[in-house]
This record gives structure tokens, sequence and C-alpha cells, in this order.
């Protein structure tokens, strides 16, 4: 499996996107100025996805990363996230960041096993950014936990 960078002539993968965001209005807020990179089974479908997004000089964010769901718990989000921080740093970025919400326990957990750790929350940002409220597991998504990684 290789992961690459899909060019403008390739078609957005909306539907692993949506794994990792609710709506495609918000998922076009910030596709079209950052690279999108995919992973591919043996077959040539795409089975991943991550969103890499210039914050400023010194930082990128992992605007989305998502795994098709019969494909998680395989490690390939973990080689998503290390491809990521590999060309952030080899970008000459020294920083790393990604937003999960604050209800995403599972999230959390795989971004700080793999060295982020939490500087910020963007209060209410569920609430303020979505025309409908979100929930996961029955509970309202409310705020963005922000978490960051020095590379």
């Amino acid at each position: 499996m290789r992961i690459e960078k899909i060019s403008d002539k390739d078609s957005i993968p909306y539907h692993l996107l949506l794994l990792a965001d609710e709506t495609t209005d918000a998922i076009d807020k910030y596709i079209h100025d950052s690279g999108i990179y995919t992973i591919k089974a043996n077959g040539g479908e795409s089975i991943g996805v991550y969103v890499l997004r210039q914050v400023n000089k010194d930082t990128a964010e992992i605007k989305n990363i998502a795994v098709a769901e019969a494909f998680q718990n395989r490690g390939i989000g973990r080689l998503l996230i290390d491809d990521a921080i590999a060309r952030a740093r080899e970008a000459g970025y020294r920083e790393i960041i990604v937003g999960t919400a604050d209800t995403g326990t599972r999230q959390l957990r795989f971004y700080e096993k793999n060295g982020f750790e939490v500087f910020d929350i963007k209060k209410d940002f569920f609430i303020s950014n979505y025309p409908q409220p979100i929930y996961e597991h029955g509970i309202q998504l409310k705020d963005m936990i922000m978490l960051r990684k020095q590379i």
C-alpha cells in the first residue's frame, strides 16, 4: 500500500472524508487549499485519506483523517499519521496540529498514542460551525479538542 497525493484531476474522496467530518459543506471550506492524500488497497480502491493544510510557516494541520470502516484497526491510521508528519517535516513545518470532538475518546487516545498533546479547546465549535446538532454516541458535540506534536 502506498500513500499518494491526489491531483486536481482526481475526484475528491468525499465518501471517506465524510467519515470524519459531518457535511460536504464543512469539507469544502478547507479542501480546496489543502493537500489530499489517499492510501489504496491492492485492488486500487481508496481505503484511507488525510488532508494536510498550512496554518502558518511553522504549523501544518491535519484537517481530516479517515479509514474505511472495513479497514479500521489494522494500523492504517498510524500509517496515515506517520506520512502526514513526514510530509509536514519535509515541507519545513516544525509543528503539526489536529482537532477532534470532545466526545471522541477513541480519537483522543489515538492521537495521544501517536505523540500528540492537548493544547487548546475551541469552546462551542460544533454548535457554532454546523447548522444542525451533531451527536456521537448519543452525546451532542460541543467543543473541539486541539492537539499538537513538535516535528
